[in-house]
């Protein structure tokens, strides 16, 4: 499951590309996903890992657990060590040039729905007035160091209603996190009511149906007396069902303490004609687009501009 996207063809270092970099943005459906410690069988072992991420600063109570993955609740500030603002240079070009080429008229303000810790945005705020808007606190505090000249939201991209409108509005992988049709159409909704005519918005999901396939990830970074590594496992445990799993392991390093932390990701798997059925039940015209990266990987967008 990506960082900014998409994961590659087996484990490949976390650099760029499929498979090095996890989903930076953190807007979960608000269900519970699954995650656990570590085994309650392992008894006394289980015990010191949880003893050992709350000397690590790190919540370990259910509730923290409900609504997000732990990487964006607990886990939101050590972000940066996961996925860089850097690997993101390339895609966030490739975004905005989408966003300005679709849109009838110029494109000065931008509406980032789900835009977690604010990696894309770190590189299109060059060209765009951004508005970010998160559901989770955690990557929106993390996103404000690292872009404080942008405007910050607490919100939920199904629900969102500011009363205003932009010149366009762009979701990226964050939109994964929806895993019925009812969610992807509710979080097109709120784009459309937020794009002003002539607008475009650009929805990046990391897989379809026709590019979904089973894979393997690594990578991490380290900071000032901290590091973070990740292992990553993507599969479709119900192919006759709307989502998929990325399951992770971390390996948190404070100082000399490492801690092993398990966390489950569920998304939605929808094909390329779900997609644009859907912007055209809102109100968008809707086309479908591929992007090449410079390591061999496509990227699925779809877009919508508002007659």
């Amino acid at each position: 499951m990506t960082p900014g996207g998409r994961w590659g063809p087996d484990s490949r270092p976390a650099s760029r590309g499929r498979g090095n970099r996890v989903r930076p943005q953190s807007h979960t459906a608000g269900r519970r996903t699954g995650i656990v410690v570590e085994t309650p069988a392992l008894g006394a072992r289980h015990q010191r890992t949880v003893d050992g991420l709350r000397s690590l600063g790190v919540t370990t109570s259910p509730e923290s657990m409900a609504d997000f993955p732990r990487l964006y609740s607990e886990l939101a500030d050590w972000w940066p060590l996961l996925s860089a603002p850097d690997d993101y240079a390339e895609e966030a070009h490739i975004y905005g040039e989408v966003l300005t080429r679709a849109s009838w008229n110029p494109v000065r303000t931008v509406l980032e729905l789900g835009s977690g810790g604010g990696n894309n945005a770190s590189h299109l705020k060059a060209r765009f007035r951004m508005t970010l808007v998160d559901r989770s606190p955690g990557m929106l505090r993390v996103s404000r160091r690292l872009n404080p000249e942008c405007e910050h939201l607490l919100g939920d991209m199904r629900t969102l209603r500011l009363g205003r409108m932009f010149d366009a509005v762009f979701v990226h992988d964050a939109v994964a996190y929806l895993t019925s049709l009812d969610e992807i159409r509710s979080a097109m909704r709120t784009a459309y009511v937020h794009c002003a005519p002539g607008g475009a918005a650009l929805f990046v999901p990391d897989d379809t149906r026709e590019t979904f396939a089973p894979s393997t990830g690594h990578g991490g970074h380290d900071g000032h007396d901290r590091g973070l590594r990740y292992l990553e496992w993507t599969s479709d445990p119900d192919p006759h069902d709307t989502t998929y799993v990325t399951d992770f392991a971390y390996l948190l390093r404070d100082g000399a303490d490492v801690s092993v932390l398990y966390d489950r990701h569920v998304c939605g798997l929808f094909s390329r004609a779900e997609w644009l059925d859907a912007l055209g039940e809102v109100g968008f015209e809707s086309r479908h687009e591929e992007a090449a990266l410079s390591g061999g990987e496509r990227i699925q967008l779809f877009v919508g501009v508002k007659a």
